[in-house]
This record gives C-alpha cells, structure tokens and sequence, in this order.
C-alpha cells in the first residue's frame, strides 16, 4: 500500500505470529444502556477479523480498549470493559478471559485471546508516558495497531508502545481505512465532490479549508449550509449559524471558484418555528424565508441539484447530514442525498457519527464502499493533518 506500514497480513504470510505474543490496541468503545448493555456492537465486529487472524496463526493474543471517559487511576464497573469481554466470548464462540491489572504481565497462551482493562485507566495513557508505553511493549513480540478511531491521538496504547516494541504494525480495519482514504483523497477518481454537514462551521472550518483546495465540488448542509446561505446575503431568519464564520465561508466560495468549482447554495427549503419534533415543516423559496423560521431542511429543487451533482462524481467523501434528518418532516434532504450517494457509481466513503446513523437509519449500508469506524480521525485525514498512530507505524515500517 502506499502509506507505507507493516500490515499484520503480511507478518502471518512470513509465518511470523506462531508462538507470539500479539498486542492489539482495539477500538471497542460502543455505547452501553443504563444496564450496561451493548446497543450497538460494529466497532466490535468489526475489529474482529484481525483477532481470528492472529488466533489462526498461532499466536497468543492480548486486546485492549478504551472505554468512556475514565479518570486515570480510579477503576469502576461503569468503565469496566467486562460487557465487552462476554459479547466477544459470545461472537468467537470461546472464552475471552478480562484482566484487570495486567501491566506488570499477562498469562495468554497461543490460541487464547485475553481482554485487557480499560487501558485509560493507566496512569499516564493520555500523555503517552514513555515508562507506562515500555511497561506495555514488555508485554508481547508484536504491537497491533487496529483503532483508526483513536489514530489521532499520540497516546501510551496507540503511539508510545510502538515505539518500543520490537514489531510494530496495521491490523486489517487500520489498513481498510487508510487504503479507502488513500483511494479517495490522494488518488481520486474525479470529479472528486465532498459532502459535509452538521451544525457548526467551526468545528469543521479547517476541514472545509483543506477540501476546498483539493475537491471539484463542495457540498455542505445543516448548520453549515445556513451559515454559508447567510454569507451569500439571503435572510435565514431564526436557524442554526455561525455569523462570526461568515467571512470564512467566503474565503472557501472563493478558493473553489479559482478552481472553477464551487458550494452550491440552497433555492428552496423547510422550516419550522420551533426546534421541535411536533413543530409543522413549511416549505419556502430561501428569498421567502422569515425572521421567525428555522431552516431544519432543504427543498426538493435544491435536493434535486445536490442529486444531479451526485450522479455525476468519480469519488464522493460524506461527513455529516442535510438536516435535522432525526425529525420525521425534516429528514427528507439527508434521505434523498444519502440515497444518492448510495445509488451512484462513484466510490464513496462516509464517517462521522451521525453520518454512520444516517446510512442506518435509512438502510444504505450496501451502496456505501467504505463505512469509517472513525469520527475525528476520519476529520483529520480529511484536512490532511498526520494521524501519529499512523505516523509512527510508517517511521518504524520505514527502519526495518
């Protein structure tokens, strides 16, 4: 691949993993219920094909994850991975024993599979404690890297350890989800169109910046479509904006229009009077919008340009909903827009939250090439930041 890491598919094809150790930092943070019930298991499905891999291959396997937002040193059930360690006993079809404190060793042997703690309880995770990454790299022969969700953090359990391991490398949902960035952004089919919604230009600015110099058309819808109809002078009335972001929508219309590209804005859309499911959806012209209205959707002349443009795309890149697709009445734009996405012939891939709760809420897991299982590091890629989980693979990859 292009990127330049070791991937654990190439160590198992030398013979590599029989009789190892194998460390792999997961990303296995899935929502629980006040019961502590998994709702939602794809990060943990997903994040088992490298698992079976390295059990196949002979290997002795330990797995850890963060889970929710510990305080480092203080453990309690509510951040315990033990529902975690039962769902994955339950999909392998064999025990996955949970160890609490497994810094100072762990007994796994080959062709059992060990869950290690929640690893931001470790006292020094966060700052990627130098002592803390060596306490892990004793523990196994091999580091696997297989949670492109964390990839932007420079952490003890996603940088520091494999700095110290002797081999360090991409498990096969870290490698699916660079090769799919890679194929999307550095070597794209065109016209490359990126599609970025949500609520807040701020948030995604920088993200906006880097798009607007690399892609031949830019979407953009809730929030962020309002605050750019209000950099184009047109009356939003009451919604959702970043007026301060303005000047900063502008600044992106021009730098797409150098490149005869551009934002299309809405002509027509939905409102409502209050942010509320029971509020009644009215459609308008956006010349017609009001003081009192809150645009929550577009129209469908304004769905129907986004569809055109769509159908036309070489690669399309999706973050974030049309609009507040959670309401019934509003839902339409994401629908038809996500539809679209799906039904096109381009390669599209889609990450963010509410994004992945979009393609399932309206059922196109199947159009979609590429799913990202992450949220701000899916955002970073896209704004061409380094991800130093990746960085260190490619600088160890790269002394071998």
């Amino acid at each position: 691949m292009s990127l330049n890491v070791l991937t654990l598919k190439e160590l198992i094809e030398q013979g590599l993993l029989k009789g190892k150790r194998v460390f792999f930092r997961s990303d296995l943070n899935v929502p629980l219920d006040e019961s502590r019930n998994i709702t939602e298991d794809t990060r943990i499905r997903a994040s088992l094909p490298g698992i079976k891999m390295a059990l196949d291959a002979g290997a002795a396997v330990m797995v850890t994850s963060h889970l929710g937002r510990p305080v480092e040193g203080a453990w309690s059930e509510d951040i315990s991975l033990n529902p975690i360690a039962k769902h994955i006993s339950n999909l392998l079809g064999q025990e996955v024993r949970l160890v609490k404190d497994w810094l100072d060793g762990v007994e796994v042997e080959p062709g059992q599979v060990v869950l290690l703690e929640n690893c931001r309880i470790n006292v020094g995770e966060q700052s990627n404690d130098d002592n803390l990454a060596k306490k892990m790299a004793k523990l196994c022969d091999i580091f696997v890297n297989d949670a492109f969700g964390t990839a932007h953090r420079a952490q003890a359990s996603t940088h520091g350890i494999a700095k110290y391991v002797d081999i360090a490398c991409a498990g096969p949902l870290l490698q699916a989800e660079l090769e799919a960035l890679d194929k999307a952004l550095e070597n794209p089919k065109r016209p490359l169109l990126a599609v970025v919604g949500g609520s807040k230009v701020s948030t995604k600015l920088s993200v906006l910046e880097s798009l607007s110099h690399k892609v031949d058309q830019l979407i953009v819808g809730g929030g962020i479509a309002n605050t750019f109809m209000l950099a184009c002078g047109l009356n939003i009335g009451n919604s959702l904006s970043e007026p301060d972001q303005v000047d900063k929508a502008k600044s992106i219309m021009e730098n797409l229009k150098e490149r005869s590209a551009s934002v299309p804005i809405p002509v027509d859309v939905v409102v409502g009077q209050d942010f509320a499911i029971d509020t009644i959806a009215t459609k308008k012209a956006t010349t017609d919008v009001s003081d009192g209205d809150m645009i929550m959707d577009i129209g469908q002349k304004s769905i129907d340009n986004l569809c055109e443009i769509i159908s036309k795309a070489g690669t399309i890149v999706w973050n974030g909903p049309i609009g507040v697709f959670e309401f019934p009445a509003f839902s339409n734009g994401t629908k038809q827009v996500a539809q679209a996405i799906a039904k096109s012939d381009a390669f599209s891939i889609a990450g963010g939250g509410d994004t992945l709760a979009a393609i399932s809420q309206f059922n196109i897991n199947e159009g979609i090439d590429y799913i990202s299982t992450g949220g701000g590091a899916f955002l970073e890629f896209l704004e061409g930041k380094g991800l130093p989980a990746v960085d260190i693979l490619i600088e160890r990859n790269n002394t071998l």
